[in-house]
């Protein structure tokens, strides 16, 4: 299907889906992202460009292709990492250009039951042009930040997804600034009113189009310390989807129901659950950020938006229609915005235009700079155990060696060979890690620690001029 880039969209209709297709390990995995793509197809309004995390094999990016390709004919899986990213876009308009950028910091090798290191997890990128001016050019950024293993913040990894929210509002602050329409979407794993998402509509003009809509939305699980603050009443299921934008941990989603209603789901049987029930885990981590390309005014030299935000939804809340199951431990987050009308008596160009300096309070500077300097002394720690290690392994497997000319017996000349082999191994692995992975990452602190310390010297700066 080809696609007219002679006639710009009036409209368009965003979709962001966590698949929750881990191989081996995702439950029903095939069967769930097939009905995926089948309900993609069948949504209403069609979505134009759909971004998709945890989709992390090409079976499954190609099966989804397949049900969308006769309105999505353009789209991208992206590889990086030794398993991949688990990242794609589809788009109705060509992909000019695409690129996937790694986070610097991102997880720890020897966290391998996490896995987040080894997927190399960064920010796929796709430059689509759906018309012919410069506000017909949609930057989509499609991401899925390290998973938070602890509450914050005690998160050992708070960190590194710190600095993945950082490293992504670069991006879509560039993307902002020569004028084009900036789409940022995925599992953020963040909260609303977090330091990431504080810093992402700081340090870029996107919005986050939930609230936007909904500004006095949660910001949280209703379990949650941060959202007992607030005193508001115990949300029922319904009221997350529709008001509080909750996309994980619904009481609605069957891959978060308790031993009970999943054995008689497991039978088969099509257990049904009231949207007025009670709804305290749920919450929202997957976000559509949105900044608008600007039009000019050539008489009047001024800039207007060039897209509004309409709408905007959770989603693929269906169920498959024969296994009963939810499609995924998430739910879509969805969005729909509109050309603004443009006044037929300007002459109005599409261009770039400066964006105005925002900063977050020092104190919050501050905050992080504590974090990062935090985490650097855990891993200078980190680096001296796993050299020290190293070194003892090393002395043990050379005592162990020695002992095989002292053996009386094969066996036990056998069983010292064996530990020496194996010691070394290790130690190898561990030496490895402390000299050269954490090496590598005190150096990606480093360049963080430098951008977070150069912004709080012009942010001071800025509220030295306004005050002034």
């Amino acid at each position: 299907m080809a696609s007219d880039t002679a006639r710009p969209p009036s409209s368009l209709r965003i979709l962001s889906l966590n698949c929750w297709g881990l191989k081996y390990i995702a439950k029903l995995r095939n069967e769930r992202l097939v009905e995926i793509g089948n309900q993609i197809a069948a949504a209403t309004p069609a979505p134009d460009i759909v971004g998709l995390q945890e989709c992390w094999t090409q079976q499954d990016y190609l099966a989804i292709r397949e049900k969308t390709k006769h309105f999505l004919p353009y789209g991208k899986f992206y590889h990086s990492g030794i398993f991949g990213g688990g990242l794609a876009i589809l788009s109705r308009w060509p992909i000019e250009e695409s690129n996937m950028t790694r986070y610097p910091l991102n997880g720890r090798p020897a966290a391998f039951y996490r896995g987040d290191w080894f997927v190399g997890k960064g920010v796929a990128q796709a430059r689509i042009r759906m018309g012919p001016r410069n506000g017909d050019i949609a930057e989509v950024f499609c991401t899925h930040l390290h998973a938070p293993y602890e509450a914050e913040p005690h998160d050992s990894y708070i960190c590194h997804r710190t600095a993945q929210a950082w490293e992504i509002t670069k991006l879509m602050r560039g993307a902002a600034e020569r004028g084009h329409v900036v789409i940022g979407l995925g599992d953020f794993n963040m909260i609303p009113l977090s330091l990431a998402h504080r810093i992402i509509e700081t340090h870029s003009p996107v919005r986050d189009v939930w609230r936007i809509l909904h500004p006095d939305s949660s910001v949280g699980a209703a379990v949650d310390k941060v959202e007992q603050l607030r005193n508001v009443p115990m949300p029922n299921a319904e009221f997350n989807l529709t008001s509080n934008g909750a996309t994980c941990d619904s009481a609605l989603n069957t891959w978060r129901w308790n031993k009970a209603h999943t054995q008689r789901l497991n039978k088969g049987e099509n257990v049904q659950i009231e949207p007025t029930v009670e709804d305290p885990h749920a919450k929202r981590l997957d976000y559509i950020f949105f900044s608008s390309g600007t039009r000019r005014n050539a008489a009047t030299g001024e800039h207007t938006a060039e897209w509004t935000l309409k709408e905007a939804n959770v989603g693929m809340t269906a169920r498959h229609p024969t296994l009963y199951c939810s499609l995924s431990d998430h739910f879509s987050v969805e969005a729909t915005v509109e050309r603004a009308a443009e006044d037929p008596a300007s002459n109005s160009e599409s261009g770039p235009s400066a964006l105005p300096e925002r900063y977050l309070p020092i104190e919050t500077y501050d905050e992080i700079l504590a974090t990062i300097k935090k985490y650097e002394a855990r891993e200078r720690i980190q680096r001296k155990l796993r050299l020290g290690h190293f070194g003892y392994q090393l002395l043990l497997s050379v005592g162990c060696l020695v002992g095989v000319w002292w053996s009386p017996h094969n066996y036990v000349a056998f069983i010292l060979m064996l530990l020496s082999s194996l010691g070394l191994s290790l130690g190898v692995l561990e030496g490895l890690m402390g000299g050269l992975f954490v090496g590598s990452e005190l150096r990606a602190l480093r360049e963080f620690e430098w951008e977070v310390s150069n912004t709080r010297e012009r942010a001071l700066v800025h509220e030295g001029k306004a005050t002034s």
